[in-house]
C-alpha cells in the first residue's frame, strides 16, 4: 500500500502525506511516490496548483532514519532528490499546508514553496547537524536568503526546534492559521490561484524563483557534502545510536 495520497481535483494535485502510524516519515517510495505525483502534472495542461499535507498530527517527522540507515551507503539518495529536484522545478504555484511536527526535508522542502500555511502549534527543526550530516537541498543558500544570516546559523548550527512565530516572523510562513480553519484557508488559497490566467500564473512564479542555476548548484555542492558526512564517523555513530536506541557515544560523535 502506498503511503502517500495524490489526487486531482478542481485543477490542483494534493499530494497528502499518510503514514500517520510512524508521524509520516518518509521512505524511499513515497520520495518516489511524490517525485512521481509533481512530474504527472508537468504537461497536463489543466492543472494550475499544488497542495502538500499530511494526515494525522504532524506534517512529517523528516526522513524514516531506520530506512535510511540500514541501506547501502547511498542507495535512498536518488528517490529524496528525484522528490526535491522536481518540486524545485515545478511551474505550478505550491501550497504547503503544515501541523505537528515538520522535521529536517518536512522544513527543508517549505523552502521551495510559494505559499506555506502552519497552524501555531507547529514545530519545525532542521537537526542535519545532530546527525553527523549538513544542510540539503539548497537550505543553506535559501536559508539565509529567507531570514539572515544570523538566524539560519541559529537553527541550522545548534539544529533545535523553533515555533511557528519564529517561522513567520522570519519570513518562512504566509500565515499562522488555527488548526479548525487551515483546510479551508488553504482550500480559499488553491481557488483563488486556479482562477488565474495559466500562462500568466506560471511566468510569475517563473520571475519569482529567477536563480534556479545558483540553487542547483548549490543543491549539487551540498549532495557531496551530504555524501561525504554520510560515511564519516560521525554519522554512523548517530544512526547506529538511534537504531539501537542508545546514548551517543560522544567519543565517537566527533
Amino acid at each position: 500500500m502506498s503511503h502517500i495520497n495524490a489526487h486531482i481535483e478542481d485543477q490542483c494535485l494534493t499530494i497528502t502525506i499518510n503514514r500517520a502510524d510512524k508521524k509520516n516519515a518518509l521512505t524511499r517510495d513515497m520520495y518516489q511516490d511524490m517525485a512521481h505525483a509533481i512530474l504527472s502534472v508537468k504537461n497536463d495542461g489543466s492543472t494550475k496548483a499544488i497542495v502538500i499535507k499530511g494526515e494525522g498530527d504532524c506534517f512529517t517527522a523528516g526522513n524514516d532514519i531506520s530506512d535510511f540507515a540500514k541501506q547501502s551507503e547511498y542507495a535512498n539518495v536518488p528517490e529524496t532528490s528525484a522528490f526535491m529536484r522536481a518540486l524545485a522545478a515545478t511551474e505550478l504555484p505550491v501550497i504547503a499546508q503544515v501541523h505537528g511536527m515538520a522535521v529536517g526535508i518536512g522544513t527543508t522542502l517549505l523552502l521551495h514553496c510559494d505559499f506555506v500555511y502552519a497552524t501555531s502549534d507547529t514545530r519545525f527543526v532542521l537537526p542535519f547537524i545532530n546527525l553527523g550530516l549538513v544542510p540539503e537541498y539548497a537550505s543553506s543558500y535559501l536559508l539565509p536568503r529567507m531570514v539572515g544570516h544570523i538566524k539560519a546559523s541559529e537553527w541550522l548550527m545548534l539544529g533545535e526546534p523553533f515555533s511557528a512565530n519564529d517561522a513567520y516572523q522570519f519570513g518562512m510562513l504566509t500565515k499562522i492559521v488555527d488548526e479548525t480553519e487551515i483546510d479551508s484557508v488553504v482550500s480559499t488559497t488553491v481557488a483563488k490561484l486556479v482562477a488565474k490566467p495559466a500562462f500568466s500564473l506560471r511566468q510569475t512564479k517563473a520571475l519569482l524563483k529567477g536563480e534556479n542555476d545558483r540553487i542547483n548548484q548549490q543543491m549539487s555542492e551540498e549532495f557531496d557534502i551530504f555524501l561525504e558526512a554520510l560515511s564519516a564517523p560521525a554519522a554512523q555513530e548517530a544512526f547506529d545510536a538511534f537504531l539501537k536506541k542508545r546514548p551517543i557515544n560522544p567519543e565517537k560523535f566527533k
